[in-house]
């Protein structure tokens, strides 16, 4: 089992650790709820270190992103990043990751910590004619998140760099209690803050520098709860190897102007089924249960919980087309008995 530069850290605050793409990790230190209330009312930070990192250089690591991205990577100016993800050749998904444009010719790209190495493989495989170099920087950086809307305030008192400033997606250098870092102004929990770039050595003074600033720390279940309630998907959920985006909430990321790897495949046919958010009665909804209508199986949940916020089940599911439309009457099957379930916008939560 993997660790990251912050495991010592997690263990002296008595974390709960769980198994995570090959991580041990924690799932929480206090509660879920707690933390998870803590990010939507002040600010949280979590461990998110075991996540890949790819650098992409040269003259052609734009054409090479264009080609092997469904994002336009040719919007982002030096300083900003993009949502983006990597299609495969039978109209599914590698993964969903980030890039980052930190210079003229030169990116970083942000992937899922269980695809790292599907994802060095694939990236590598699509890489001739390309006057591009690649390289795997997934051991060189911690990454910690800093989420919340208190999360900017509490970072400015560390920093000398402005972060209230700056706007959402934008990335540059800086100083963090006296260590150098990448800042993006990104996030996985639907509120504002920063993700830091550290280096491994320098993450567990930073970490302590965040503690002291009264920053929560937050664990991998809160993670999940909040991106769900923020209408986030995730990899292996709600995307997989054979799921369309153009079946899902985030069919804006394609850019079908542009010549991109898999495209005939990915822009054929309509959708069988389409990936929506419910709200549940009477019942905390979970990955796998299956969505009914009069009796019969219309669709399967990829995610679920119990919201912190609504006091209610929430989920997201792939159902039948014609049974997508928001208002839509439905139940999800909790433990053989019938819950009912609402299709609802996404996200779940309204956010800043």
């Amino acid at each position: 089992m993997k660790t990251t530069p912050l495991h010592p850290a997690h263990l002296a605050l008595g974390a709960k650790m769980v198994p995570f793409a090959g991580y041990e990790m924690p799932i929480q230190y206090t509660s879920i709820t707690s933390e998870h209330l803590a990010v939507r009312g002040l600010a949280g930070m979590f461990d998110v270190s075991h996540m890949g990192e790819f650098w992409i250089r040269g003259p052609g690591a734009l054409a090479f992103l264009q080609y092997a991205t469904l994002n336009d990577v040719s919007k982002l100016k030096v300083g900003r990043a993009q949502y983006s993800m990597l299609p495969n050749a039978r109209g599914g998904l590698v993964d969903d990751i980030y890039i980052y444009r930190t210079g003229e010719s030169e990116y970083l790209m942000v992937v899922n910590a269980a695809n790292i190495e599907k994802d060095w493989a694939h990236l590598n495989s699509l890489k001739a004619g390309f006057e591009v170099e690649l390289e795997n920087a997934s051991d060189f950086f911690a990454l910690i998140a800093v989420q919340g809307p208190q999360a900017v305030a509490k970072l400015q008192k560390l920093s000398d760099t402005d972060l209230v400033s700056r706007k959402k997606n934008d990335t540059f250098m800086g100083k963090l209690s006296g260590k150098w870092v990448r800042f993006a102004r990104t996030g996985y929990t639907g509120e504002d803050g920063y993700e830091v770039f550290v280096a491994p050595d320098e993450a567990r003074a930073v970490w302590e520098a965040l503690l002291g600033a009264e920053v929560t720390p937050c664990g991998l279940g809160a993670r999940d709860t909040l991106r769900l309630e923020a209408g986030f998907p995730l990899y292996g959920h709600e995307l997989t190897d054979e799921t369309s985006p153009l079946c899902t909430p985030f069919s804006w990321v394609v850019k079908s102007q542009k010549e991109f790897h898999g495209k005939e495949a990915l822009l054929k046919g309509p959708c069988e089924r389409q990936l929506v958010g419910l709200q549940v009665e009477g019942g905390i909804p979970r990955e796998g249960y299956r969505v009914m209508q009069g009796g019969q199986e219309v669709g399967i949940l990829t995610s679920g919980t119990h919201s912190p916020v609504l006091k209610k089940g929430i989920g997201m599911a792939y159902v039948k087309s014609d049974l997508a439309q928001v208002g839509t009457s439905l139940e999800v099957e909790i433990r053989g008995r019938m819950a009912s379930a609402t299709v609802v916008e996404t996200p779940f939560v309204k956010l800043q």
